[in-house]
C-alpha cells in the first residue's frame, strides 16, 4: 500500500529532526558515554521531547502514529550516530505495540499516552537466566488470586530494565498446559512492590544503556492487567511485537554498518602508502564494493519486512531474514572497516572501534541468528512442501 503524500510529509519532517539530532547531540557526547558507562539521561529526554517514545502511539492516545517502516528508517539513523542510544525506545516500541494492538481500550487510554511522551518508559520482560529463544520453557509464573495474580520469578538482560517503569511482561499462568507456550500471558507491569531491578550487567558493546535483570517476588497484579484481558494468548501477543523488534535490530544493524562503512571510505582517501592514498589500491576497492553492496541488501531486506508489516502480513519469515542478514553483514562490514583503518581503527578513540564491539549484539537480540535460520527454515519447507 503507497504511503500518503501526508504521511510523506511527516516521515520527512521526523526523519529531518533525528539527523538534525544525532549531529548536533549525539555525535559529541557518544564516545563518552561509551567509555564511562553513563546513562546518557539528557539524550533520552531529548528523544522524548522528539516523540520518539510514541512512533507506534496512534495520535487519537498522543503518539505520532508513524508507520513501521517510518520507524526502521529512524533507528537507522539513531543507529548511525550511536547504536546504544535506539535501545530505550526500541524495547518501549515493543510495548507499545502491544498495548496497541491486543489491549483492551481501557488499557490503552490509561498507559499510551504516558507511554506516548515518555513520561513512563518500559520495555520487554521476557528473557530468563534458564533461556531466551525457548519462550515456552520459561518459568516466571503468574498464580491467580482472586481478582489478582502473584508472580515470581527472575527476568535478565532487560532493556530499560532499571530506568524503566512499565514492561510486557511475559509469565507462565498454567504450568501443566500442552503445548506450553499457550499456558503464558501477557501482562502490562509496573514496578512496585515486589517488582525491581536487580543487578546490572557490563556488557561488550550496547553501552551506557542499562540492561538489567528485573526480580519478581510476590508480586501482586489485577487481573485488568492482563494485556487484552485473554490469558494464555501472551506467547502469539509477543510474537507479534518480536516481529517489529527484529525489524528494528535490523534497522540498527543497517545503521551501524552504513557508519562504519562511511569512515572507511573517508579514511581511505586520506590515509596515503607509497605516496597514494589506498583508496586507489584494487585491494581496498573490492572491500569498500563489497561493503557498500552488503549495506544496500540489507536495507532493501529491512524495508520489505517492514512494508509487508504495515500491510497487515505477517513476516516472521522476513523479519527473521532481514534480522538475519544484516546483523552478519555488519559484523562483516566492521571488520573490514577496521582492516581499511589498520592500527588506528583499534585505537579507543575511533568510533569503529565502538562500531565493531556494538555489531554483536544485533546477531544476538531479538532472537538469536540460529533460532532465525530454524524460523525462516520451517516457513519455506512449509512454503515448498511436495
Amino acid at each position: 500500500m503507497p504511503i500518503s503524500k501526508q504521511n510523506l510529509e511527516i516521515r520527512s519532517q521526523l526523519l529531518s529532526a533525528v539527523r538534525d539530532f544525532v549531529k548536533q547531540e549525539v555525535l559529541p557526547q557518544a564516545a563518552e558515554h561509551d567509555e564511562n558507562d553513563t546513562y546518557p539521561t539528557e539524550l533520552v529526554n531529548q528523544m522524548a521531547e522528539l516523540g520518539l517514545f510514541g512512533m507506534t502511539v496512534p495520535e487519537q492516545y498522543g503518539g505520532l502514529g508513524v508507520d513501521v517502516t517510518t520507524l526502521s528508517m529512524v533507528f537507522e539513523e539513531i543507529a548511525k550516530g550511536w547504536m546504544s542510544l535506539t535501545g530505550p525506545i526500541g524495547s518501549h516500541s515493543m510495548l507499545t505495540w502491544g498495548i496497541t494492538q491486543y489491549g483492551t481500550e481501557d488499557q490503552k487510554e490509561r498507559w499510551l499516552p504516558d507511554l506516548a511522551t515518555g513520561k513512563k518508559r518500559g520495555g520487554l520482560a521476557l528473557t530468563e537466566p534458564g533461556g531466551g529463544t525457548d519462550v515456552a520453557s520459561m518459568q516466571t509464573r503468574a498464580d491467580k488470586d482472586g481478582e489478582q495474580y502473584v508472580v515470581n520469578g527472575t527476568k535478565q538482560f532487560i532493556t530499560n530494565g532499571r530506568n524503566g517503569d512499565v514492561f510486557l511482561l511475559l509469565a507462565k499462568t498454567d504450568m501443566n498446559t500442552e503445548p506450553p507456550h499457550k499456558g503464558i500471558t501477557g501482562f502490562i507491569a509496573e514496578k512496585g512492590h515486589g517488582f525491581t531491578a536487580g543487578k546490572d550487567f557490563n556488557k561488550l558493546g550496547y553501552r551506557a544503556v542499562d540492561t538489567s535483570e528485573l526480580v519478581f517476588q510476590d508480586y501482586r497484579i489485577s487481573a485488568d492487567e492482563v494485556l487484552g484481558k485473554q490469558e494464555g494468548n501472551g506467547f502469539y501477543q509477543v510474537m507479534d511485537s518480536l516481529e517489529t523488534g527484529r525489524i528494528n535490530v535490523a534497522a540498527r544493524a543497517v545503521g551501524v554498518a552504513q557508519a562504519a562503512f562511511e569512515a572507511a571510505i573517508r579514511y581511505a582517501q586520506q590515509r596515503e602508502t607509497f605516496g597514494h592514498p589506498i583508496a586507489t589500491r584494487q585491494s581496498i576497492q573490492n572491500m569498500l564494493a563489497d561493503m557498500a553492496t552488503k549495506i544496500h541488501a540489507a536495507r532493501l531486506m529491512t524495508r520489505d519486512a517492514a512494508e509487508r508489516k504495515d500491510n497487515g502480513e505477517r513476516v516472521d519469515q522476513e523479519a527473521g531474514m532481514a534480522k538475519l542478514y544484516a546483523s552478519e553483514i555488519c559484523s562483516e562490514v566492521t571488520l573490514d572497516a577496521m582492516r581499511i583503518h589498520g592500527g588506528a581503527g583499534y585505537m579507543k578513540d575511533s568510533p569503529v572501534e565502538r562500531y565493531y564491539r556494538d555489531a554483536p549484539l544485533m546477531i544476538i537480540g531479538e532472537g538469536t541468528n540460529e533460532i532465525q535460520r530454524l524460523i525462516i527454515a520451517k516457513n519455506l519447507l512449509k512454503e515448498y512442501e511436495i
